[in-house]
């Protein structure tokens, strides 16, 4: 029997992909995650009696602490179960479990696969807390700061991604260009982001009159950038041919010579953890240009706002 037609699908809202969220849908998280975060204790029991399921099969520090905080923050309750998803049962044997005992699933997985099948099979919403292919919490933590820094109407602003286009590129691309955002990401040859991210970036740029480029050229991509954004040049459990990788991105390291290829008042972003000396350096990250933990606590802002409104 097909995944899909198994187990009638109940009208409720997932995350499972960024565009999941329309524009609209888009904004007024932004705008609630803004209120959330002035005024905590104004939804202190909005969540009252619900509770999560977090299923992790990559460890963390933020996703983890920011969903369990969010939920007890507003009066709900979170489970945690780490390890495989799918290996000791079926994951839609573990949704249609899963889905009568909690009132949301938050999956951090190795494969996207995982998080559509258990938003396939589950009654109640299920949140991509991290795929290969998508980190849509990520993003909107990531343009919830950017526009703390620079004001609401992101139309025009500039930010470049450096380094690796996998999961935190992808969904920077599909979040910030649809708030008007002109989005850069500049790769070593051959680590670009996927072909069909990029179509699709291009498509719902249109929403927002936003923009987007890829290119390999790091000093290109950071010129006249708001906000410079870089991520680990080695993704969790993908530590392969380090020699290479090492000499390819090399010259993508985001330290003060390339900063100061941005505006002067660009702020500089990383979703963490960072690999000092790799990727980036410790005067970039110490800068009073770095906004990094500042980012780090929108996560879970943006995530308590999530939260509400697929509660």
């Amino acid at each position: 029997m097909n995944k899909n037609t198994a187990l009638p699908r109940v009208a409720v809202g997932d995350l499972r992909t960024d565009l999941d969220l329309t524009r609209d849908e888009l904004f007024a998280l932004l705008d609630l995650a803004a209120a959330i975060k002035a005024n905590p204790r104004d939804f202190g029991r909005a969540l009252d009696g619900k509770s999560a399921a977090m299923l992790f099969e990559k460890p963390s520090l933020r996703t983890r602490v920011t969903f369990e905080m969010a939920m007890a923050q507003m009066g709900g309750h979170s489970t945690f179960v780490a390890g495989p998803i799918g290996e000791r049962e079926p994951v839609r044997d573990m949704a249609r479990n899963l889905d009568r005992w909690v009132d949301v699933i938050v999956a951090r997985t190795y494969s996207q696969r995982t998080v559509e099948e258990l938003a396939n099979y589950s009654r109640v919403p299920v949140i991509n807390a991290l795929s290969k292919d998508y980190h849509p919490c990520q993003a909107l933590a990531d343009v919830l700061t950017i526009r703390q820094e620079f004001g609401n109407d992101l139309r025009g602003k500039k930010v470049t991604f450096v380094g690796d286009g996998f999961n935190v590129a992808h969904s920077l691309m599909l979040t910030a260009t649809r708030l008007g955002m002109e989005v850069c990401v500049a790769t070593p040859p051959g680590y670009e982001p996927k072909r069909e991210m990029i179509v699709l970036a291009h498509t719902v740029a249109q929403e927002g009159s936003g923009s987007l480029k890829i290119t390999n050229d790091p000093v290109e991509g950071v010129t006249g950038a708001h906000a410079v954004y870089t991520d680990v040049w080695f993704s969790m459990g993908e530590q392969t041919d380090v020699p290479q990788r090492l000499a390819d991105f090399s010259p993508f390291q985001v330290n003060e010579a390339l900063m100061a290829k941005a505006r002067p008042e660009a702020i500089f972003l990383h979703c963490l953890p960072a690999k000092r000396g790799e990727e980036t350096t410790d005067a970039v990250m110490e800068s009073p240009q770095s906004r990094i933990f500042e980012e780090a606590e929108n996560r879970l802002h943006a995530q308590k706002a999530l939260l509400l409104m697929l509660l």
